[in-house]
């Protein structure tokens, strides 16, 4: 792996022509009380970097600074820094734009924070319209078997302990939400309903972080990196022969 910040111009270019630029995501914004504003962008940097180790260095990939700031609207009753929808995709259009001049045509982004979902996909979907590239996009705990990863509960608090455990405060038991917020429980499958005010009622939180541990954190970095490895790997796989070339991206 090989650091983009680390990296002169002219190993930047001449790495673009193989390699795949991977841009981690996530989003500052309130974790309830016991975790740190930073913990997507955290734990998307976590992941990524495992994964990436585990790839060891085959295939090339140019790892790229996070982007620290996401979509996060929903968390402003208690604190966030967020942007409008499309200022992020703004944003992930100009730096996909800059990365392909700089000689990058295949480019994958991991997403850290369930509110930049969709935005990033668009953005991608978008792009590949109009320049000749191969784009992919990943929200960590969603690849493979991956499941809902809550906010701020047992699943971010336990990879947090993993990663960062001196940044973890001890949590405050989640206050007794009636009638049950429906952002994070959906009254039908594949149906996403939203309703006024159930953020700040339920506390910020989805699930209960008393017992998370950073045993289980351990186990669930493991098993996300190994998921975004070999989702990697595809990528790579599926799109060395098109767009791995000596050419520019332009």
């Amino acid at each position: 792996m090989s650091e983009l910040t680390r990296m002169t111009w002219q190993e930047t270019r001449a790495a673009g022509r193989s390699a795949i630029a991977v841009l981690p995501i996530g989003s500052q914004e309130q974790h309830a009380g016991h975790l740190p504003m930073g913990t997507d962008t955290m734990l998307a940097e976590a992941v990524t970097d495992a994964a990436l180790a585990r790839l060891g260095g085959d295939p090339e990939v140019v790892r790229l600074p996070a982007l620290p700031f996401g979509h996060s609207p929903h968390h402003l009753f208690a604190a966030a820094v967020s942007l409008r929808a499309s200022t992020l995709q703004a944003v992930l259009d100009d730096l996909l734009d800059s990365l392909a001049a700089s000689g990058y045509r295949r480019v994958l982004i991991v997403n850290g924070h369930g509110g930049n979902d969709e935005i990033m996909r668009l953005a991608v979907k978008q792009y590949v319209l109009r320049a000749d590239v191969a784009l992919a996009a990943c929200s960590y705990f969603s690849l493979g078997d991956g499941q809902s990863p809550g906010h701020a509960g047992m699943f971010e608090t336990s990879l947090m302990l993993a990663a960062h455990p001196d940044l973890v405060r001890t949590p405050e038991p989640r206050p007794v939400v009636d009638p049950p917020p429906l952002f994070s429980d959906s009254p039908y499958p594949g149906l996403t309903v939203e309703r006024h005010g159930e953020w700040a009622r339920a506390g910020g939180t989805t699930d209960d972080a008393a017992a998370a541990t950073a045993a289980h954190g351990a186990e669930l970095l493991a098993g996300r990196s190994a998921a975004l490895a070999e989702a990697i790997r595809a990528f790579d796989r599926s799109t060395r022969d098109s767009h791995a070339s000596t050419e520019g991206a332009r």
